[in-house]
């Protein structure tokens, strides 16, 4: 019940602090202060692409949020094209007769303009399942690395809940994969701008996540946390709020990539751009983060 839930997230947030003391000796003030992100780690459980309701702050898509090539952390207003813009499905399951290469188009011309409607929701779970459904899974690890290597941009999580801020930009959210074997690194990155007064971005920094994995069945992903790591750019004013801007960071992430210590990723979809992946863990199951191949498309949520 909710008394089990309460003591297993106590155990979970003694043993990060007792890993915290244990190493803060052998780093520098500002990698310390960047460790603390474990401590701001909370539980969230989902459910696929149920889009979740955190007070009144609804989960939106990371394009819309400030993750796309705009770098605004608001919602696009009055979104328009010369050519306008396709019409979101009324039906969840208006995907008949469509094909692999269908859905993937309108998922990836959907997704930069989410506003956080119900039916954006729905369209985009109904997308991904008709990927998930056409997918044929790779049948060896050395093709599997193959197709996995490489930086990949995170262009939607069913789990993003924070608020956006004029004080932070996020440009992007990268996640790096270098495989060995049945074995590898994965790194999230995320470029940030703040602007303590907010009205001038002068500072600006990179934010990493560092995991390693293992592989133990067909292709998922048993994923470890190793280290968080914030560096300013070099050249850039340093933040007079060293905290704060963790703050900020930790609210911007998705959680799942900020800890996925626990977790295991399935590779539900992927082509030589777009991937597909599902959490399999304690906090986040269900989880589904899309993915597209850094350089691949050209996103613009808010374009003319």
């Amino acid at each position: 019940g909710i008394d089990n839930n309460y003591n297993s997230l106590l155990k979970h947030h003694r043993a990060i602090r007792k890993k915290i003391n244990n190493i803060m000796s052998s780093f520098k003030k500002l990698e310390v202060i960047s460790l603390l992100l474990f401590v701001l780690s909370n539980t969230c459980v989902v459910n696929g692409f149920a889009p979740l309701v955190h007070g009144k702050c609804a989960v939106t898509s990371l394009s819309a949020e400030g993750f796309g090539r705009t770098s605004v952390k608001e919602k696009p207003k009055n979104y328009s094209t010369k050519s306008g813009p396709q019409s979101v499905p009324s039906d969840a399951a208006n995907t008949c007769g469509m094909s692999a290469a269908d859905a993937k188009k309108a998922l990836i011309d959907l997704i930069p303009r989410m506003t956080g409607k119900d039916e954006e929701y729905r369209a985009v779970e109904s997308y991904v399942n008709l990927l998930e459904e056409q997918y044929v899974p790779v049948q060896t690890i050395d093709f599997l690395n193959l197709a996995m290597a490489g930086e990949w941009q995170l262009l939607f999580s069913t789990n993003l809940t924070g608020r956006p801020t004029r004080k932070l930009r996020l440009r992007e959210l990268i996640q790096k994969v270098e495989s060995v074997g049945f074995n590898g690194s994965l790194t999230n990155m995320a470029q940030w701008d703040l602007a303590e007064d907010e009205e001038v971005f002068d500072c600006t920094g990179i934010f990493n996540v560092k995991c390693s994995y293992q592989i133990n069945q067909g292709a998922r992903m048993i994923v470890d946390l190793n280290d968080h790591e914030i560096r300013p750019a070099k050249g850039s004013k340093i933040p007079s709020d060293v905290p704060g801007l963790v703050g900020l960071l930790h609210r911007a992430f998705p959680k799942e990539m900020f800890d996925p210590s626990g977790h295991a990723f399935d590779t539900t979809y992927l082509d030589a751009d777009l991937r597909v992946v599902r959490l399999t863990g304690p906090h986040h199951e269900g989880v589904r983060n899309i993915f597209m191949r850094k350089g691949s498309f050209e996103i613009n949520p808010a374009s003319d």
